[in-house]
Order: C-alpha cells, then sequence, then structure tokens
C-alpha cells in the first residue's frame, strides 16, 4: 500500500509555469507506475500523464504534450509534474495516482492509489 501527497498547487498567470510534487511514503513506490490526473469544475477526471516504474518512458495527453514534463525520484519517493505555458483550461484539481499496472495505463480505474489533491488556478 502507498499513500500519496500532493503540493506545489496555487495560482498562477497565464503563459507562467507551475511545478507539482507527489510524495509517497511505504518502501514499494519503485513498484508503481505514476500518473498524474486533473478534475476541472463540472468535468470528469483526466489523464494528465503517466511515468513508468523506472522513469525511463512516460505518456501525456496530447492536451498538455509538449507543455508538461512528468519525473521521478525514487530515492526520495516522490513523483513531479513540471507545467509549462499554463493556459486557463489547464485548471483543475490535480491528482496524483499509483498503480501495479504495467504498460500504459491512462484510465483512472487502473490506479488504485490517490493522493487528495491540489489546486491549479491559471487567471487569464
Amino acid at each position: 500500500q502507498v499513500q500519496l501527497v500532493e503540493s506545489g498547487g496555487g495560482l498562477v498567470q497565464a503563459g507562467g509555469s507551475r511545478g507539482l510534487s507527489c510524495a509517497a511514503s511505504g518502501r514499494t513506490f519503485s513498484s508503481y507506475a505514476m500518473g498524474w490526473f486533473r478534475q476541472a469544475p463540472g468535468k470528469e477526471r483526466e489523464f494528465v500523464a503517466r511515468i513508468n516504474r523506472g522513469g525511463g518512458s512516460t505518456y501525456y495527453a496530447d492536451s498538455v504534450k509538449g507543455r508538461f514534463t512528468i519525473s521521478r525520484d525514487n530515492a526520495k519517493n516522490t513523483v513531479y509534474l513540471q507545467m509549462g505555458s499554463l493556459k486557463p483550461e489547464d485548471t483543475a484539481v490535480y491528482y496524483c495516482a499509483a498503480t501495479r499496472v504495467l504498460g500504459l495505463a491512462y484510465a483512472a480505474e487502473q490506479y488504485a492509489y490517490w493522493g487528495q489533491g491540489t489546486q491549479v488556478t491559471v487567471s487569464s
């Protein structure tokens, strides 16, 4: 089992950058692939990015590709999401999640563990 805590959310102007962190508890962090999801008011939770257990493979939603970067540091039990060229439509609560599913996993149902979320608001 793993517990996840996100941090780094806040208010940022359009065009700006913001970095999110997700700290994981437990000794088995490196056995999980990690993902970032987001949920805007009135919308369903959507996939943002995923990174495999070793950090060598990443996958992004088309809406963030080229603007966001997911990375992880297994020694620190932490996964990151660096967001750039932010747009008002990026405003959402951002969640990190952990999965033991190997291969591509971009459905929320494939992730067993979730953080509490951190709000990112992009002003125009």
